[in-house]
């Protein structure tokens, strides 16, 4: 018997529990059974070990940066976001950009809009650590009503890339722990300066599995479809129970069509939804379909 390794590229975010939970820079170590008590200290071992877990090409602007672009070629270009280690505080009451509702923050939501500017690819995926829409305390969305805090960073962005004319973005994030596609339509949304997007939701894998959490309509989310814990099972239900997801995207070179596959974990498809590109001029390449799991 011949037996192959086969080496899968995988391309890794942080969010917050390489440090602490839901950390924030300038904040405090939350959480009992830490003998460290500066929070500086463990977002600078937690670094350390992400890097030396995933080495990323460095770049000499900023030591040790976890957010870039990787590039497949004219089909896709995967923008790759840190929105834990540049955000501010999150007051909710804030309705104006400023210190306290960075998520991004300002480098690298420049940096963001500028290659999403310059990317020719038909496909920009904005692979992002926390969803859009999903009401929670350390996420994006402050519920019901227009842009407050962090929404106030995401509204900017969903407007720049409205009016710079920058087609086919989808966003795939993760951090809710079930599976969800969720269409973001303006005129469902309070917020309306942005042209209607995709955003998909898996992972973690081998974490607790949640109920689907509430969505609000700052930026007009809706369920096309969602899986986690149902009626009669406890939050957080432990991954031997088999509620673990994950994603598949596919683009067909002929076509550009993009099909996003949501999967359990015995590799069972849970729901499909083919996406047609809507730039004019189609990019190409020689094979017939490049394939990315999420």
């Amino acid at each position: 018997m011949r037996t192959f390794n086969a080496e899968v590229p995988i391309f890794a975010q942080w969010d917050d529990h390489e440090v602490t939970d839901d950390w924030i820079p300038g904040g405090s170590v939350r959480g009992e059974g830490y003998r460290e008590t500066s929070l500086l200290n463990l977002v600078a071992r937690g670094c350390r070990a992400f890097h030396e877990y995933k080495p990323l090409r460095q770049t000499p602007a900023e030591a040790g940066r976890i957010y870039r672009k990787i590039s497949y070629g004219p089909l896709l270009d995967v923008f790759m976001l840190d929105m834990r280690s540049y955000r501010g505080s999150n007051a909710r009451e804030t309705a104006s950009y400023g210190p306290d509702a960075y998520l991004l923050g300002p480098t690298q939501l420049a940096w963001l809009k500028r290659e999403l500017v310059r990317s020719k690819a038909t496909w920009k995926i904005i692979a992002a650590d926390l969803p859009l829409g999903i009401v929670a305390a350390d996420a994006v969305a402050q519920g019901n009503g227009p842009p407050l805090g962090r929404e106030v960073e995401v509204a900017g962005l969903l407007s720049f890339i409205k009016h710079a004319g920058i087609a086919n973005t989808v966003w795939i994030t993760a951090d809710m722990h079930y599976t969800a596609a969720h269409y973001y339509d303006p005129n469902a949304a309070v917020f309306q300066d942005f042209d209607p997007f995709w955003e998909f939701v898996s992972g973690p894998i081998h974490a607790g599995t949640w109920a689907p959490g509430t969505l609000d309509n700052t930026f007009g989310p809706r369920a096309v479809f969602a899986q986690g814990c149902g009626k009669g099972q406890p939050d957080n239900l432990a991954p031997c129970f088999g509620l673990q997801f994950f994603g598949l995207v596919a683009i067909d070179g002929e076509t550009g069509v993009m099909t996003v596959t949501l999967k359990d974990v015995n590799d069972r498809t849970l729901w499909s939804k083919p996406i047609e590109p809507k730039c004019c001029t189609l990019a190409s390449m020689d094979t017939p379909v490049a394939a990315r799991t999420f």
